[in-house]
């Protein structure tokens, strides 16, 4: 058969741009390696709870157009995230506001909490420079950049064990525009987001996606490299499947280097691993949706009780433990490790990809960049418009 796209990628970016291209009158096919559909926003339901089996996502933006785009395929509930943070025995509300400061110093208003952040990070910004041997101070790494900004009590409880749990690497190590600015909040607010519109899909993740699906066909526990005619590593054009079913363009969401055979060289990833466990006789195992660990020493950065993101009350309760990993080939990729040497890397692969104007390159693996949902449905439907 004869279509116009091959999508490459069952997730949310190959569901919006597959769904906005049938609206156009094309002909689309999409694939999937994996044996379910949604990607890593997948949701499966188990003990009447929607698990997020690849951890968790709160859909968040302040873009209208996104937020009633989304709003055409599921009905969202009115979860606000508020995370946890644990250090220790101590208990911080997230982000940072007048909850975390007044637990954090026992302090009661917000000039209390700005004189001690800006006390602490002043001192820890004149025993740099004089270290340093200079007078104007600028942040050689990530630790430096949030002593300077936050100061020695909020780093070392809440940014430095979670931070090189997340990342891999000592905090000294990492560079420091990972962390451009820390918002502080002087306000009792533990909304996570600012953005407008917040909610969680009634239903899952996965039963949005499927009606992004609808009329369209996908093909799962399909594998693009096995599927599509390749010679010397690219798809053999005119695009062609292993079956005879021809393409007029590819669109591709998975690793950007692994399509170019790694000729370049590899990028670089996190991976991370889940720990779920189904506890029927436990209704309710912490209280809230997430709650972060921020000691190096535990080494899960976070504990998701699923039934808390649409306000399960019924018995029984599912958990899940998330591990930071390295990303070795085999793993699945989570997201991009952005710093100056692989931002450059993928530049060059970026250029590669000009060579073949009909493959195009979509998500956090396409495009090498660290988006959140909402951007993903805005750069499906922002390229979805460029193909007309």
């Amino acid at each position: 058969m004869n279509y116009d796209y091959l999508i490459v990628g069952a997730g949310l970016f190959g569901a919006v741009f597959a769904r906005e291209m049938k609206r156009r009158g094309k002909s689309v096919l999409v694939i999937d390696k994996r044996d379910t559909i949604a990607g890593n926003i997948y949701t499966e339901k188990r003990m009447d709870i929607n698990v997020h089996k690849y951890g968790a996502h709160i859909f968040h933006t302040s873009d209208r157009e996104v937020w009633e785009y989304v709003n055409e395929f599921s009905e969202f509930n009115n979860y606000i995230n508020s995370p946890v943070a644990v250090y220790k025995d101590e208990l911080y509300n997230l982000p940072f506001n007048m909850n975390t400061f007044s637990r954090m110093w026992g302090i009661k208003t917000p000039s209390e909490a700005m004189s001690i952040i800006r006390e602490q990070a002043d001192k820890e910004i004149s025993r740099m420079k004089s270290e340093k041997g200079t007078d104007s101070f600028t942040a050689d790494n990530l630790e430096e950049q949030a002593l300077s900004l936050a100061g020695r009590d909020i780093y070392e409880k809440l940014v430095k064990g979670y931070t090189e749990k997340q990342w891999g690497r000592d905090c000294k190590d990492l560079p420091a525009f990972i962390i451009k600015r820390l918002p502080m909040r002087y306000t009792y607010d533990n909304n996570y987001f600012n953005d407008r519109f917040q909610g969680i899909p009634i239903g899952g993740y996965t039963a949005m996606v499927e009606k992004m699906f609808d009329g369209i066909t996908v093909l799962t526990g399909c594998d693009y490299y096995e599927f599509v005619q390749l010679e010397d590593g690219a798809p053999r054009q005119p695009f062609t499947s292993v079956k005879g079913d021809t393409f007029r363009k590819i669109l591709f969401t998975g690793m950007i280097d692994e399509f170019f055979g790694y000729k370049l060289g590899n990028l670089e990833y996190r991976s991370l691993k889940f720990e779920t466990q189904d506890l029927p006789d436990v209704d309710n195992y912490q209280g809230n949706a997430v709650v972060n660990y921020t000691e190096r020493e535990i080494p899960y950065t976070r504990i998701i009780e699923h039934k808390h993101f649409e306000y399960g009350t019924g018995k029984g309760t599912i958990i899940t433990r998330e591990y930071p990993a390295t990303w070795n080939h085999g793993d699945e990729p989570y997201y991009p490790m952005n710093d100056d040497r692989n931002n450059a890397l993928y530049s060059r692969y970026k250029e590669l990809a000009k060579e073949l104007p009909d493959v195009l390159f979509g998500g956090r693996l396409g495009q090498y960049k660290y988006y959140n949902m909402d951007q993903i449905v805005r750069e499906a439907l922002d390229m979805s418009r460029s193909e007309g």
